[in-house]
C-alpha cells in the first residue's frame, strides 16, 4: 500500500469510527426510556470491559501501587465522564452536547500550547458557545449544559489519566482494568436506574451494541489509523466530532438545530483545529536547539 493510499484509508477509519460513536450515542438516547442514562452508562462500561478483558487478558500481578492508583483514578474518570455525558444527552441535542464536551480537550490544548496566539482560539471557542444559545437559551436545558460542561472537564482529566496509565501498563492492559473499575463503580447506579429492564435480553443486546459502536470499534479504528496517520492530522480529524454528532442527531433522532447553533458548532470546530496547530508549533519550537 502506497503512503497516500495508507493515509486515505486511515482517514476513512477515523471518520468511520466517529460515525460509529455517534450512532452508538443515538442508540443510547433511544434506550433512555427503558434503562435511563445511568443504566446506559453501566451497560456500555460493562460490555466494553468484557470485550477489552477478552482481548487484552491483562495480568493483575507485578504492578506497582502507583500503577493501581492510576488505574483506579482512570476508572473513576471513565465512569464520571460517561455518566455526565449521558445525563447531558437526556436534556440536550446530541450535536450541542458533543460540542460542549469538546471544550475540555480544547482548553487543555490551549493551556499546553503556552502561546499568546492560542488564546485567539479560546475566544473563537467562547464565541461558538455563545452562538449555541443563539437559537434561544430556552432551548438549552441549564442542567443539561452543566452536565455537558462536567463531561468536558472529565474529558480533559481522561486525557491526563489515560497518558499516566499508558506509561504504567503495556498494550491495552491498563485500559481494560480501568474500564472494569468504571463498570463496577457504575453498577449500583445502573441497577437502580434500569431495574428489571436489565433482565430483558433485547435490552442487554442493544446495550452491547452501544458498547461496541461507541467504544470497541472507534478505539480499534483509531489505533490502526494512528499507525498510518500523523498525530496532528488525527487530532484535527477528531475535532470534527461535533459536526458528526449534529448530523447523527438530525438523521437518527430528528434533532434540528437553529442556524446560530450550527454556526456555534462550526466555530468550536475551527477553534479546535486552530488550538491543535498552535500546540504543534509550540512543541516544534520547544524541540528546536537554542542558538
Amino acid at each position: 500500500m502506497t503512503p497516500r493510499r495508507g493515509q486515505t484509508s486511515a482517514i476513512a477509519l477515523v471518520v468511520t469510527g466517529l460515525a460509529c460513536q455517534e450512532v452508538g450515542a443515538s442508540l443510547a438516547v433511544l434506550l433512555f426510556p427503558q434503562v435511563g442514562p445511568l443504566g446506559m452508562v453501566m451497560l456500555r462500561l460493562a460490555f466494553s470491559a468484557i470485550v477489552l478483558l477478552l482481548i487484552a487478558r491483562p495480568s493483575v500481578r507485578g504492578h506497582s501501587r502507583a500503577g493501581w492508583t492510576a488505574v483506579v483514578a482512570f476508572g473513576l474518570v471513565l465512569a464520571v465522564m460517561n455518566g455526565l455525558f449521558y445525563l447531558a444527552l437526556q436534556r440536550l441535542p446530541l450535536g450541542v452536547t458533543v460540542t460542549i464536551e469538546v471544550l475540555g480537550p480544547l482548553v487543555l490544548s490551549i493551556v499546553a500550547a503556552r502561546r499568546a496566539s492560542a488564546w485567539v482560539w479560546a475566544a473563537v471557542a467562547f464565541a461558538g458557545v455563545l452562538a449555541l444559545g443563539g437559537g434561544g437559551w430556552d432551548r438549552l436545558d441549564p442542567l443539561g449544559v452543566l452536565f455537558a460542561l462536567g463531561a468536558a472537564a472529565s474529558w480533559a482529566f481522561y486525557i491526563l489519566a489515560s497518558a499516566r496509565v499508558g506509561r504504567e501498563f503495556p498494550r491495552l492492559d491498563g485500559l481494560a482494568l480501568a474500564m472494569t473499575v468504571g463498570a463496577l463503580v457504575s453498577l449500583p447506579f445502573g441497577i437502580a436506574s434500569a431495574g428489571s429492564a436489565l433482565l430483558r435480553p433485547e435490552i442487554l443486546a442493544l446495550g452491547a451494541a452501544v458498547a461496541v459502536l461507541s467504544s470497541t470499534i472507534p478505539y480499534a479504528f483509531e489505533l490502526i489509523a494512528l499507525r498510518r496517520l500523523a498525530a496532528s492530522a488525527f487530532a484535527i480529524l477528531m475535532s470534527l466530532a461535533p459536526a458528526t454528532a449534529a448530523l447523527a442527531g438530525w438523521l437518527l433522532l430528528g434533532q434540528t438545530l437553529a442556524w446560530l447553533e450550527i454556526l456555534g458548532i462550526g466555530l468550536v470546530i475551527v477553534a479546535s483545529i486552530g488550538a491543535v496547530r498552535s500546540s504543534q508549533r509550540a512543541a516544534r519550537e520547544a524541540a528546536e536547539p537554542i542558538g
